[in-house]
C-alpha cells in the first residue's frame, strides 16, 4: 500500500473509521507510516496523536478497541478508509460515534419506510392511511395480505413481464414489513438471525 505521507507537512493522513457491519462512520483519526504498520501488524487500529505527538492504540485503556477488518487507500493515495469491528463505543465521550449517533444497522430507504409504517400505525387514522386501516383489521388480515402478495410474486416470476414482477415484489416487501411490525419486529431482527447462520 503506497500511502503518500509526504502530501502533508506533518506526514499524517486522515483515517476514516467505518463499522464493517453497519457502514456507519465512527470517527476520524490521523496516521503516519508507523501507526499504519502497527495497525496492520496488531490488527488493532492505532493512530498518531497530534496533541500528544505519539502513537496511541484506540481503546488500549478503556477496552473499546477497533478490530481491523480492512484498509482501503483513496484515489489520491492520501487518505485511508479503515473498516473495523468495534468493541464498545468509539467516542471518548461514550457514544457509539464521534458524531453522537447510535451505531445501528440502516437499510437506507427501507429503514425510512419502516419508520413511516410505524408512525402510521401509531397515528391510527384508518380513514386516511392504508397502513392504519389494514392494522385495524388485525394481524390475521396483515398476514393474509402477505400471503396474497407472495402468491402474486410467484405468478409474475413465471411470466416475462419484469415490470409486473418488480411491482408485486415491492408490494410483498411492503406488506412483509408491516407483518414484522405487527409481530413487534423489524428487519434488524431478521438480520441477526441470518448472521447467526453464517
Amino acid at each position: 500500500m503506497n500511502v503518500d505521507f509526504n502530501k502533508s507537512p506533518d506526514g499524517l493522513v486522515p483515517a476514516i473509521i467505518q463499522d464493517v457491519t453497519t457502514n456507519k462512520v465512527l470517527m476520524l483519526g490521523y496516521m503516519n507510516d508507523e501507526s499504519l504498520q502497527k495497525t496492520i501488524e496488531s490488527k488493532l487500529v492505532t493512530f498518531f496523536s497530534r496533541t500528544k505527538q505519539r502513537l496511541w492504540t484506540k481503546g488500549k485503556e478503556s477496552g473499546n478497541v477497533l478490530n481491523l477488518i480492512d484498509i482501503k487507500l483513496d484515489c489520491d493515495s492520501d487518505s485511508l478508509l479503515i473498516k473495523v469491528n468495534p468493541k464498545g463505543p468509539t467516542c471518548h465521550k461514550g457514544s457509539d460515534t464521534c458524531w453522537n449517533e447510535t451505531n445501528d444497522e440502516s437499510y437506507g430507504f427501507i429503514s425510512n419506510l419502516e419508520e413511516t409504517i410505524e408512525s402510521r400505525i401509531k397515528a391510527g387514522d384508518s380513514e386516511k392511511s392504508y397502513v392504519a386501516s389494514l392494522f385495524a383489521k388485525g394481524i390475521n388480515k396483515v398476514a393474509q395480505k402477505v400471503g396474497e402478495e407472495a402468491v402474486e410474486v410467484v405468478i409474475e416470476a413465471k411470466d416475462n413481464n419484469d415490470d409486473l414482477f418488480l411491482e408485486e415484489s415491492a408490494d410483498l416487501l411492503f406488506h412483509y414489513l408491516m407483518l414484522l411490525q405487527a409481530k413487534g419486529f423489524k428487519l434488524s431482527d431478521i438480520s441477526k438471525v441470518l448472521k447467526s447462520r453464517c
